[in-house]
């Protein structure tokens, strides 16, 4: 008899007595008795941004059949996250940017709906939550990071609170809040935070903030000068605007003709009533009292990465910043947030990655060394009012790797109508149809 039959009979045996102890008055008992373990060529973890892509990429290069690729991800919705800045601003609706994960996976694709317990990267294989095995020839691990909002004392509380001005973009749950909250707003202080450490796209909260700041301006509610019914501050835990000195200088610029109150160097660590408190940079606290607040949380990796073997000191997939293969495990690759990648965490850095460890894994497959290299590339279409964006593209330095300086001689250190709608409407579109699919890199344009 096959492993799967008798691992049903023991299942139905199980479920049989968790039934007859039930009548009899006792709690109901869920038995593990026997686990599997079951092999593929590849395991992608993750089905989102990441994984997605470099799965369908794999797929399409035509040397894998149905089955050879599994892909674990236990979400069953995906969320295209770059749209949420969108929502907040009132320009789209939340569901606008959800997609059914069950939808982008193609049929040859099996998919394992579960949660990772370990990886066991001696004896290649990788333990989900319900003891079953995963045996790999290659692992590509790429699951993104956890938004921590409980690392900021009182946030997740203000967040619930439906009659707080208390909101974030940063999550399915409350980025339909931001808006009305912006709306609701008729004087006293806004305030915009990003926290120090790990963040998922880290030009998002000035993106919010210039929305906002444009949405007052057009109200009359905010003129940048002293009679302003608002005021509004930045408090960022880094010490400059932005990572790239060049776009740094022009937001530090926007922000002083705009009367933006900049607080460098201040990490929000809790939110209590109508008052923030942050950490200094030289351990000392300070407390602002707010009328609006936009905050966002702390993030880090998930503990099923960070206590694993794979993880190097911040807990993050170790892996080379060319090669994207791990540095102590040659059948390991990491793209995306969970990596060590010393690049901004964006889903336009995951298009130029992807095609990278794809072209290195197949390499590896056919015991060649990796020849494909990644520069570190990302982007961030930063809004900095309704109808412009400042089209931010950089790599590794930080410096600036601008597509349409040298395409077109043009300087990205303007905002543009047209970089804004590459932001709200033509990038939400290639990521639906072409990025999940694995057939959009970026700058390079679609992939056959």
């Amino acid at each position: 008899m096959k492993l799967t039959r008798v691992t049903g009979r023991v299942a139905q045996l199980a479920a049989h007595q968790s039934k007859a102890l039930a009548k009899k008055g006792f709690a109901t008992i869920s038995l593990s008795l026997v686990s599997t373990t079951r092999s593929h060529r590849i395991v992608v973890i993750g089905g989102g941004s990441a994984g997605s892509n470099v799965s369908h990429q794999l797929l399409r290069s035509g040397k894998y059949k149905a089955g050879d690729i599994a892909v674990v991800d236990p979400a069953e919705w995906h969320h295209y996250q770059p749209g949420w800045t969108l929502v907040g601003g009132g320009l789209a609706k939340k569901d606008d940017f959800k997609l059914k994960l069950a939808d982008i996976h193609d049929a040859k694709l099996t998919v394992y709906q579960n949660r990772v317990a370990t990886f066991e990267p001696q004896e290649s294989q990788v333990v989900l939550q319900n003891g079953d095995r995963l045996e790999y020839g290659q692992l590509v691990v790429c699951p993104g990071i956890s938004t921590n909002y409980e690392k900021i004392r009182g946030l997740p509380e203000a967040l619930a609170d439906p009659s707080s001005n208390v909101s974030s973009i940063y999550s399915y749950d409350h980025c339909d809040k931001v808006f009305p909250n912006i709306k609701q707003l008729r004087g006293g202080r806004a305030l915009f935070t990003q926290p120090l450490g790990i963040l998922k796209c880290a030009g998002a909260p000035q993106k919010a903030m210039w929305l906002a700041l444009d949405y007052w301006k057009r109200a009359g509610l905010y003129t940048g000068g002293g009679a302003s019914p608002i005021s509004i501050s930045f408090a960022t835990g880094l010490p400059v605007m932005f990572g790239v000195p060049k776009y740094s200088a022009k937001l530090k610029e926007l922000a002083e003709e705009r009367g933006v109150e900049s607080l460098f160097q201040h990490d929000l660590v809790e939110v209590r009533g109508n008052q923030a408190t942050f950490v200094r940079a030289d351990g000392s606290r300070t407390t602002k009292t707010f009328d609006f607040l936009h905050a966002a949380p702390k993030m880090g990796p998930h503990a099923f990465v960070a206590k694993s073997p794979l993880a190097d000191a911040t807990g993050l997939v170790s892996v080379d910043a060319a090669t994207l293969r791990h540095t102590a495990y040659d059948n390991v690759w990491a793209l995306g947030d969970a990596s060590s990648l010393p690049t901004s965490k964006t889903a336009a850095a995951i298009t130029a990655q992807a095609p990278v460890l794809v072209s290195n894994l197949l390499d590896a497959e056919e015991g060649k060394a990796p020849r494909a290299a990644y520069d570190g590339y990302t982007s961030c279409p930063l809004i900095t009012e309704y109808g412009k964006v400042l089209l931010t593209e950089f790599k590794y330095g930080p410096e600036p790797k601008e597509t349409f300086k040298r395409l077109l001689g043009v300087d990205q250190i303007k905002p543009r109508r047209a970089f804004y709608h590459l932001k709200k409407d033509f990038f939400p579109w290639v990521y639906r149809n072409f990025m999940v699919k694995g057939t959009w890199a970026g700058p390079k344009g679609f992939i056959r």
